[in-house]
């Protein structure tokens, strides 16, 4: 054999055992690195029968879990060559989209038009538009997700309810279902635990979680969910976080100041050739995974200085880790209504609270009608006047705060984030409902927020071990009157067909 080749395949060789290497290295860390919340665990009061040994344990591997299907990656594949790759791009594609959201032509609306020429469609037994997708049925996805037969993230649960089970619905957006390639969402935490308390206190039942949480959704498309989908399934207890959807402050700021291009911290490149590899390797190897991480949050410097007072102003602020510059607005609150003790009845609730509490109205009717009831938890913001960030490590949430909600000061989002918990917490107590307040009890501890509404894995299990301190409180009082588990159940109303369909399209040349 040549010298040349020899020399060619040691240093393959090489390359291959040190990757390899370095992969098992990366993935050992991973599992062994100390939680950014056990220094929070002493903070948060145990609810009766918890042990505080319960938090570092996970969840069972589920068994619906399976290899991804080649023509799923391949899809992917199609969306990075696409070069429309922002957002959920890459999740939209396992997606079943509303045919009445899509309508006759997808080359004709707004979003999916710009999917790589196939997405999937199915028809609402009610023809209405919400929810405007649902997640394909036993799947597991290329990017991690995990569904079961109604399409919700997690195990599969039966149909039927069983003796001796207490079935609980988790809904909201994408803070409930959580990121597709963790590997536990925090209802699956929170399932896990209650069964631990369970056969700790010798209790003849087993509570069963169904997740039916999906990102970027609001309040119409959660009522539906609540109505078409999770009623078929007589859940005894329903629980809703969600609070950042229609967080607009817009509704109370009617003079926006227009768009200032120097709030950003430097024009983001168009995904380059090592991007793309790192993202699709990221699937499957978690050392593409951590140098893709690394890339995004130290890939971006402030600009140069350019000699422009705000410009400069905010690059200060970006290496500062501060709040960068806003330009002048006015808050115009809606006359007479009272900051601490609101009028939920009112039709002028900022960021659109009067839409979503009609629609919480009708997800608490419609539980109750199907034997169940309604928890309503606060919703937590990673928001303060004056806050400071490490300008590096918590770059995704500076830039999620300003320049996401550009142009709204920290002060005003603060505000407005609790003011919509008053009055969440004002709703449910008006109409009996449990009233779960998780804002209070989680941290503001940034290395626990991917940004500042979205948790890391470890983010996400103490908010999980925070809503499972609120609801032993709930079951207990059920399991003390006998109510739960139930002797027997309503009549629900018949699961919706569910058959998607795959949807070819061209929209080259055409236009809209």
């Amino acid at each position: 054999m040549p010298t040349l080749l020899k020399n060619a395949l040691l240093v393959l060789f090489s390359v291959v055992l040190c990757t390899a290497a370095a992969e098992g290295l990366v993935r050992w860390l991973e599992a062994e690195a100390p939680s950014d919340a056990l220094k929070h665990l002493a903070e948060i009061p145990l609810a009766e029968g918890v042990q505080r040994a319960w938090f570092g344990e996970n969840p069972a591997p589920l068994p619906n879990r399976q290899p991804a299907r080649p023509e799923d990656i391949e899809l992917i594949r199609r969306v990075e060559a696409s070069g429309v790759t922002e957002g959920t791009r890459r999740s939209d594609m396992f997606k079943a989209w509303n045919s009445a959201f899509v309508g006759p032509d997808p080359c004709k609306h707004f979003y999916l038009k710009d999917a790589p020429g196939q997405i999937y469609v199915y028809d609402p037994a009610d023809g209405e538009r919400w929810p405007r997708f649902r997640f394909l049925p036993n799947r597991t996805t290329p990017i991690g997700l995990v569904t079961n037969e109604y399409g919700f993230r997690g195990p599969p649960v039966p149909v039927a309810r069983q003796p001796k089970t207490i079935r609980i619905a988790f809904i909201g957006a994408s803070t409930t279902v959580s990121s597709h390639n963790f590997l536990y969402s925090y209802p699956e935490h929170v399932g896990y635990w209650l069964n631990r308390w369970a056969a700790a206190k010798k209790l003849d039942l087993r509570f069963e979680v169904l997740n039916a949480g999906r990102e970027s959704i609001a309040s119409p498309d959660i009522a539906a969910i609540m109505k078409n989908e999770v009623a078929p399934l007589s859940p005894d207890l329903v629980v809703y976080y969600e609070g950042a959807n229609q967080f607009f402050l817009q509704t109370i700021v009617p003079d926006m100041p227009p768009p200032q291009p120097s709030l950003r911290i430097k024009p983001q490149p168009e995904p380059g050739l090592l991007h793309r590899v790192l993202v699709d390797l990221g699937y499957t190897f978690a050392l593409a995974r951590r140098l893709e991480n690394f890339l995004a949050q130290y890939g971006s410097a402030p600009g140069e200085k350019s000699g422009d007072a705000r410009g400069d102003a905010t690059a200060r602020a970006i290496t500062e880790g501060r709040e960068w510059p806003k330009p002048d607005y006015k808050v115009v609150w809606p006359k007479g209504l009272d900051e601490k003790d609101p009028d939920i009845a009112r039709v002028d609730l900022p960021v659109n609270l009067a839409t979503i509490l009609a629609d919480l109205g009708r997800i608490d009717a419609t539980a109750r009608k199907a034997g169940g009831e309604l928890a309503i938890a606060s919703y937590k913001w990673l928001v303060s006047d004056g806050m400071v960030l490490d300008p590096a490590r918590h770059r995704l949430i500076l830039e999620y705060l300003n320049y996401g909600y550009a142009p709204f000061r920290y002060r005003d989002l603060e505000r407005l984030a609790l003011f919509q918990n008053r009055v969440l917490e004002k709703f449910a107590r008006l109409r009996g409902i449990d009233f779960l307040d998780v804002a209070r009890l989680m941290p503001s501890d940034p290395d626990l927020f991917v940004d500042a509404i979205h948790g890391t894995p470890e983010g996400e299990r103490l908010r999980a071990w925070i809503v499972l301190q609120l609801l032993v409180p709930v079951i207990d009082r059920h399991l003390a009157d006998g109510t739960w588990p139930k002797k027997s159940f309503p009549d629900a109303p018949p699961l919706q067909p569910y058959a998607p369909r795959v949807v070819t399209f061209d929209c080259r040349n055409k236009s809209g």
